[in-house]
Order: structure tokens, then C-alpha cells, then sequence
């Protein structure tokens, strides 16, 4: 227990409860697209009891992994010398592949909607059930709570037990009442400027290939004799503040685009 209370494990604390916040991005961002099949005036709720009930989840996912890493990271199903596919699932490999794939399918299903104009109907209150929505939200949040919980484990490494346990619980909890705070501030910020939800989905489209690569790495796939790489975090971001300059490029383009048109028609009928 003294280890709690040196300039060290302070300046571990803040370094947690950053990486709970930045490696939280992609997981706010589904929280607030989920969030908009529930009932509008349910919305707000869910995310908040959402949140709250994924931050008890996670303290529990911290215990069991802290108690039972071996098991998460021993393979229970593998595939060798093979010329096509090769593997070795574990748990944790298999958490994040289908989290990947649920995330993949979650943002082209929404997509494949505004193409069609659906987008309207799909708002309709009676959507989703408040209790389906939260679910989800929690089983996604425990998907991306596994890679900051072992982040955070790497960065306390050198801390006793009960410090790590302690200093790690504070950090989940902090980032989880930060989510909760910026979960209606980024969905509402999507509701009001609509064209950012395609950036949105995308990004999310995104996340779930970054989650994908991730699994297929851990689970030691290889395709064809060509190892399955993750994709690093400075890549990811790279994408996505690529992503973000495009859109506002193509926005105020677009903006540019429509004065020059009224000015013309205004000419014309002069």
C-alpha cells in the first residue's frame, strides 16, 4: 500500500486514466450511434446507465483478468501446417474478433440505410427496446475495455498486487464518469450536424477493421502463408484525422459550390 501514495504512482494514475480516455474514443462514438435506437426520450439514459454498468463490468473484468490472464491468453483451438489458414484462438483473440465483426456489420447495416433513405423510419421510437440498446452498449464496452485493461496492467507492472488493483479501479472509474459526461455532448453534437454521422460510421467502419486485425493477430491467423498484422493506433488516428480534414474540406466545398450557384441564379433573373 505505499506504493500508493509516491510521486510514481501518481504520475501512473494520470498516465491511466489518459489511456482510459484516448483508447475510449471509438467506444464513445458507438455508444452514441447505439444510443439512437432506444426512444428519444431514453437516449440520454441509456448511455448514462450504460456507461455506469459497463464501469462495474470492467472492474469485475479487471479481477478476473488480474486472476486469470493464463487462461485468457492459452489457446483452446488451433490449425497448423496448413497452405491456406493457420490459427491459434484464444479467449482474448476471440473477444476481439467478434467484437470486430459485430462493429463491421453494425456500421455497413447503417450505411446500406442512409443509401436507401431509411435513415427517417429508423428513428421511429419504437425501434428498439431500452433494454436491447444497454446491453449492447455493455458487451461493446467490455470488448474495448479488454485492450486498456491490459494496457494498464503493462504501465503498473512494477507495482504490488493490491496497488495495481487499486490505481487501475480508480482510472476505470474515472474514465468511465468522463464517458458519461461526453456521451450526450457527442451524441447531440451528431443529432445537430448530420453529415458528421456518415463520418461517424465510418470511423466506426474503421474501428471494426482495426479490432479484426487485432484478433487475427493475437490468434496467430495466417492467410495463404501471410501473417495477419494490427494495425497500430498511429495509423488508426493518421486515418481518421485524414477522414475528418476530407469532410470538412469537402463541406465548405460544397458550401462554396451552392453560393456560387445562388449568385448565379440571382444574376440570371436580374
Amino acid at each position: 500500500m505505499e506504493g500508493l501514495f509516491t510521486i510514481d504512482s501518481l504520475f501512473t494514475l494520470v498516465m491511466l486514466i489518459l489511456l482510459q480516455v484516448v483508447l475510449g474514443f471509438d467506444n464513445l462514438l458507438y455508444i452514441s450511434l447505439e444510443s439512437k435506437k432506444a426512444p428519444e426520450d431514453k437516449q440520454s439514459y441509456v448511455r448514462k446507465l450504460g456507461v455506469g454498468l459497463a464501469i462495474i463490468l470492467r472492474i469485475v473484468l479487471l479481477f478476473a483478468l488480474m486472476s486469470l490472464i493464463q487462461y485468457f491468453q492459452d489457446p483452446f483451438a488451433a490449425l497448423h501446417d496448413n497452405g491456406i489458414i493457420e490459427f491459434s484462438v484464444n479467449v482474448h483473440s476471440l473477444i476481439v474478433l467478434i467484437g470486430g465483426i459485430f462493429i463491421i456489420y453494425t456500421a455497413i447495416k447503417e450505411i446500406w440505410h442512409m443509401m436507401l433513405m431509411k435513415e427517417h423510419e429508423a428513428l421511429e421510437p419504437s425501434r428498439a427496446s431500452v433494454g436491447k440498446v444497454i446491453t449492447w452498449i455493455v458487451i461493446m464496452n467490455l470488448v474495448f475495455s479488454f485492450d486498456s485493461i491490459l494496457s494498464a496492467m503493462a504501465l503498473t507492472s512494477h507495482m504490488e498486487f493490491t496497488a495495481q488493483i487499486i490505481l487501475m479501479s480508480i482510472a476505470i472509474i474515472a474514465g468511465g464518469i468522463l464517458m458519461i459526461v461526453l456521451a450526450d455532448k457527442v451524441a447531440n453534437f451528431l443529432k445537430k450536424n448530420k453529415m458528421y454521422e456518415v463520418l461517424g460510421l465510418f470511423i466506426l467502419l474503421i474501428v471494426g477493421i482495426m479490432l479484426l486485425s487485432e484478433g487475427g493477430h493475437l490468434a496467430h491467423l495466417t492467410l495463404f502463408g501471410n501473417p495477419v498484422t494490427p494495425m497500430s493506433k498511429t495509423t488508426f488516428y493518421f486515418v481518421i484525422i485524414v477522414l475528418v480534414l476530407i469532410d470538412i474540406v469537402q463541406g465548405r466545398y460544397q458550401k462554396n459550390l451552392l453560393k456560387q450557384k445562388e449568385k448565379g441564379s440571382n444574376k440570371n433573373e436580374e
